[in-house]
């Protein structure tokens, strides 16, 4: 508790060990006068992307070539870069600095299973449903392992990031190809899960990766799994879907938030199509209910995803369905909100009971290690 240092709302003068100083706007005031605080939020974002090259908001030039890869909707001048910063305007067309078959800034390792999955409760790898056609074992797979694959970009700026130091190696031009990736596969890997960053920018590469990696495995088990914002266009969301669904893996949706004006303080751009594509993914559910094809997750950060946030993005889920799998994540302070303190164990316990009176039937606290006994 000593290491914090309470910071004042730049705008209602509230002085908190919940505000964190990076963004200096307390929950109250994202909520209840978004309009006004809209251009501060902008510059805290813009400071933050700077820092690393990145362009500051997503470009919208009149006569800009158009990507229409994800919520953003860039519309990027002549030699300049999309928000995400692999999409770029050369001679008039969309050039893809990396994210295509031959070329994503990635880099993977293997997993033992069962891991530390957002879907490790409820997915093949972990508890062992979907046996025998989408699992090795009818309990956890021991002996397997998972190949997670880490994609260098995000659609999201995400003040809060955990995995924030690939923005360091962003511009290194250390690239690998989709048949690069798809041959690291080794006869013991049972899934392989993409994350980041967020796999959306080089969803590309990714899909290349998957079909190859799943004809080399002729038949044997290999799910296809994703981490995602869901912030992706809908016709790559139907892609990685098929390739899920017919594998037997899942599709892992962190939602921020619910309220778009906190998603826009807290990531820098709307949710938007995170809630539609949501929504779209809960619709094939019957399709193959077990395992389960969509998992949800939300991260608690403290003075920001509060009960009454958390209550708001259960009762979306469960009015998509409510047995989707919900996880709440234990918050670590990481990249700029590293002055705010983890998760507490009454906030923790506040969320899941207002997810479950929301209506939604499975839900856990994962993390638990994180919990703390202060705030």
């Amino acid at each position: 508790m000593n290491r914090l240092k309470p910071t004042e709302c730049e705008f209602c003068g509230r002085i908190s060990y919940l505000i964190s100083e990076s963004l200096a706007v307390c929950l109250g005031c994202i909520r209840s006068q978004p309009e006004n605080i809209e251009s501060f939020i902008e510059e805290c974002h813009k400071k933050t992307r700077l820092e690393f090259g990145l362009p500051e908001r997503p470009p919208y030039e009149k006569d800009g070539v158009k990507c229409d890869n994800c919520v953003n909707e860039c519309s990027i001048a002549e030699d300049q870069r999309g928000y995400c910063g692999l999409k770029e305007s050369k001679g008039g067309r969309l050039h893809h600095v990396a994210g295509t078959k031959q070329a994503g800034l990635v880099s993977w390792y293997f997993d033992p299973l069962p891991t530390n999955c957002v879907a490790d409760w409820v997915c093949p790898g972990g508890s062992g449903c979907g046996y025998p056609k989408y699992s090795y074992t009818p309990g956890p797979e021991t002996g397997y392992y998972n190949l997670a694959v880490f994609y260098e970009a995000c659609t999201f700026n995400c003040l809060f990031c955990q995995n924030w130091h690939f923005r360091k190696r962003f511009r290194s031009g250390d690239t690998k190809s989709a048949v690069e990736l798809a041959a690291s596969v080794e006869d013991s890997t049972a899934c392989i899960c993409y994350f980041g960053g967020d796999p959306t920018p080089q969803l590309s590469h990714a899909v290349a990766a998957s079909k190859m990696a799943i004809d080399n495995a002729r038949g044997n088990i290999l799910r296809i799994c994703w981490e995602t914002n869901g912030s992706m266009n809908r016709s790559l969301l139907e892609t990685m879907a098929r390739l899920s669904m017919e594998s037997g893996g899942c599709i892992k949706f962190d939602i921020k938030a619910y309220d778009e004006n906190l998603n826009k303080a807290l990531c820098g751009v709307s949710n938007k199509n995170t809630l539609e594509n949501f929504r779209w993914l809960a619709s094939l559910i019957k399709q193959r209910p077990d395992p389960p094809l969509l998992v949800a997750s939300t991260l608690l950060v403290p003075g920001y995803i509060d009960s009454e946030e958390i209550s708001r993005i259960a009762g979306y889920i469960s009015d998509c369905d409510p047995d989707i799998p919900y996880s709440l994540l234990a918050f670590y302070p990481c990249f700029k909100m590293n002055d705010l303190p983890q998760t507490s164990a009454k906030h923790a316990k506040e969320a899941l009971e207002a997810a479950k009176s929301a209506g939604l039937n499975r839900v856990k606290i994962a993390n638990l290690h994180l919990l703390s006994n202060d705030y």
